[in-house]
C-alpha cells in the first residue's frame, strides 16, 4: 500500500533550520550572522600568536557571563595556572568561575619531565575525562586548545584523522557547541598543519596576523559554516583589554536619518560657500599639499564647536600637543582653556605606534567615553603610511561609519604628495566616503605664490563653484574673491583670460540663460 501523508500546519522554517549560539565577541556574531551553530564543532586555525586561544576562552567566558552557560576548557599547550594568569589582563577572574562550578579547565598539557610517548596513541582516556566533565558541570560550551600540540609527535595523517573524528563524534553526541584550535604553518595556504582537521569539523574559522608594509594586521575569516549563512571575506580585528574586537565593516547599517541641520565651520566665508555651513553628521575632507592651511581649518572647526558649548575630540597624528596648542594660539584659539573646561580632548599618537585596527578601536573608545558632537583627524594621510590601500579604506569606512552612527560631524585632513598643480583625490580611495571635499592648492600668480580654496563636492546642497584666494593671517583664515581673469588654476598653470575671451564667454552664458 502506498504511504499516505497527512497535511500539517506549515512550521516556521527558521525553527527547522540550524540554530546558533551567540559568542558575544564584538563583531563576530555579525559576520557569522548569529554565532556558532549549536551542537556542532568549529575549527579555529591560525599561525602562532593570532589569537586562537583568546577566541576559544572568550567564547566560554562570555557564555558564562551573559547566558550562564557552563563551560569546559581543555588545554594541550599551556598549564591551567598560566591560562588563569593570562586571563587577568582581560579582566576575567577565571578562578572565581572555577570555584563557582561554572568553568572547568582540563589540563592535558605536556609533562614537564618531558617523558617520551611511545607506540600507538588514542584519545579513549581523554575522551572519557572530557565527557565526565561535561556531564558533571552540565556544560554547553567546550573549547579545546590546541590539537596540534598533541599530534606534533605523530606523522600518520590517518591516525590524526581517526582520533579527531572520534573526539568530534562524541562531542556531537553530547550536544555541546565546541571550538577546537589548531595551528597552520603560513597565513595563506593549507588550512591546518596536518591538512585533515578541516574535513572533520562542520565549521572553519581562520585568524591571521599578516605583515603589511611596516605594520601587522590581524584579520578573521569564516571559511565555512556548514548548513548556514555567514559573511564572506576577511575582517580586521584587534585585541583590547576586553578581549577580541572584530570590525564587521560589511555589516554596518547606517539607519540614522540624514540631518538638514547646519553647523558652522568657524569661517564665515566658508559657511557661505557651503550654502550655510556643513551638515550635522556629515564627513568633511580637506585635501591639499603641506602648508596649504588644512590644520588651520581644523582648528577653527574645533574652536567653533567648543565656543558653542559642544564637546570635540582632535586626533592628531602629525603634530604634538605643544605644537598644536602653540599654532592654535597664534590664530587666537586657546585649546588649553577648552580642555580645562572639559569641552575638548586632544589625542596625539604616532601612526606607526599601532596597527590601523588599534587606532580605530582607540578612536571608537574615546568617542564612546567623551561623547563629542565634533571630531577631527589630522591627518588621514599620516595613517596611510606603510599600509595597503584596502586596509586604509577599511579604516576610513570604520571611522566614518561610526561617526555617522553616533551623529557626529567629522572633519578630516589629507596631505597630497604633489606640491602644485592638480592632484587626484581618488588615489587614497576615500573621496567617495566623504560628504564634502575642500580642495586647497598653491598657485603662482604674477610671480607670487598664493593659496586657493574651492568646495569640490558637497552632497545634498548647492555650493559655491568658485576657486577663491585663501590667505592665512594673524587672525586666521581669510577667504577672498575668486581668481577672476584667470583660468587653469587647479591644473597649476594659470593664465590670464583676455578681454575678448571674457566678452565671448559672457555672451555664451547670456545666451544659455535666455534659452
Amino acid at each position: 500500500m502506498e504511504p499516505t501523508f497527512q497535511s500539517e500546519p506549515k512550521k516556521n522554517l527558521e525553527s527547522l533550520g540550524i540554530q546558533k549560539i551567540r559568542t558575544m565577541i564584538e563583531g563576530f556574531d555579525d559576520i557569522s550572522r548569529g554565532g556558532f551553530p549549536i551542537g556542532r564543532t568549529s575549527l579555529v586555525s591560525g599561525t602562532s600568536g593570532t589569537g586562537k586561544t583568546l577566541l576559544a576562552m572568550q567564547f566560554l567566558y562570555n557564555g558564562i557571563e551573559h547566558f550562564d552557560d557552563s563551560g569546559v576548557f581543555v588545554t594541550f599547550e599551556e598549564t591551567a595556572s598560566d591560562i588563569i594568569k593570562n586571563a587577568v589582563s582581560f579582566g576575567w577572574d577565571l578562578q572565581k568561575l572555577i570555584d563557582e562550578g561554572k568553568l572547568f579547565i582540563l589540563d592535558a598539557s605536556p609533562d614537564p619531565e618531558g617523558q617520551e610517548v611511545v607506540g600507538n596513541f588514542d584519545f579513549s582516556a581523554l575522551i572519557e575525562r572530557i565527557q565526565y566533565a561535561i556531564r558533571k558541570y552540565k556544560a554547553k560550551r567546550v573549547s579545546i586548545d590546541s590539537v596540534t600540540a598533541l599530534f606534533q609527535q605523530y606523522d600518520s595523517a590517518s591516525l590524526v584523522r581517526r582520533e579527531i573524528l572520534r573526539l568530534v563524534s562524541r562531542l556531537k553526541h553530547l550536544g555541546v557547541t565546541t571550538i577546537i584550535t589548531t595551528e597552520r604553518t603560513e597565513e595563506y595556504g593549507q588550512v591546518a598543519r596536518f591538512g585533515v582537521e578541516e574535513f572533520v569539523a562542520d565549521n572553519v574559522v581562520i585568524v591571521r596576523n599578516v605583515l603589511e608594509g611596516e605594520r601587522r594586521r590581524r584579520t578573521i575569516e569564516i571559511l565555512k559554516l556548514r548548513g548556514t549563512t555567514h559573511m564572506k571575506g576577511e575582517y580586521p580585528f584587534t585585541i583590547t583589554t576586553n578581549g577580541m574586537n572584530i570590525f564587521p565593516l560589511g555589516a554596518m547599517r547606517l539607519t540614522q536619518k540624514s540631518s538638514n541641520v547646519r553647523v558652522s565651520s568657524g569661517v564665515e566665508k566658508l559657511d557661505a560657500m557651503c550654502g550655510g555651513g556643513f551638515f550635522k553628521d556629515s564627513i568633511i575632507l580637506a585635501t591639499g599639499a603641506t602648508g596649504t592651511g588644512k590644520t588651520l581649518l581644523v582648528s577653527k572647526f574645533i574652536q567653533q564647536g567648543c565656543m558653542q558649548g559642544e564637546r570635540a575630540i582632535l586626533f592628531a597624528y602629525e603634530e604634538s600637543r605643544a605644537q598644536l596648542s602653540r599654532n592654535a594660539s597664534s590664530w587666537g584659539t586657546d585649546f588649553e582653556d577648552f580642555e580645562r573646561r572639559g569641552l575638548l580632548k586632544i589625542i596625539c599618537a604616532y601612526p606607526e605606534s599601532a596597527g590601523l585596527e588599534d587606532h580605530l578601536q582607540m578612536i571608537k573608545s574615546e568617542i564612546a567615553e567623551f561623547k563629542p558632537t565634533r571630531i577631527a583627524i589630522d591627518s588621514l594621510s599620516a595613517l596611510a603610511r606603510g599600509v595597503s590601500n584596502n586596509s586604509f579604506r577599511q579604516f576610513v569606512i570604520g571611522v566614518t561609519g561610526f561617526a555617522k552612527q553616533e551623529e557626529i560631524t567629522g572633519f578630516f585632513t589629507n596631505t597630497t604628495d604633489q606640491f602644485m598643480g592638480s592632484h587626484s583625490i581618488t588615489d587614497s580611495h576615500i573621496s567617495t566616503i566623504t560628504d564634502t571635499i575642500l580642495m586647497l592648492h598653491y598657485v603662482e600668480i604674477r610671480g607670487e605664490m598664493s593659496r586657493a580654496l574651492n568646495v569640490f563636492k558637497m552632497r545634498g546642497s548647492a555650493h559655491d563653484k568658485g576657486i577663491r584666494e585663501y590667505i592665512i593671517s594673524s587672525n586666521g583664515p581669510e577667504i577672498k574673491d575668486s581668481f577672476r581673469n584667470f583660468e587653469g588654476i587647479i591644473s597649476g598653470s594659470p593664465s590670464r583670460v583676455s578681454i575678448d575671451e571674457k566678452m565671448d564667454l559672457g555672451r555664451i552664458a547670456k545666451g544659455l540663460k535666455s534659452e
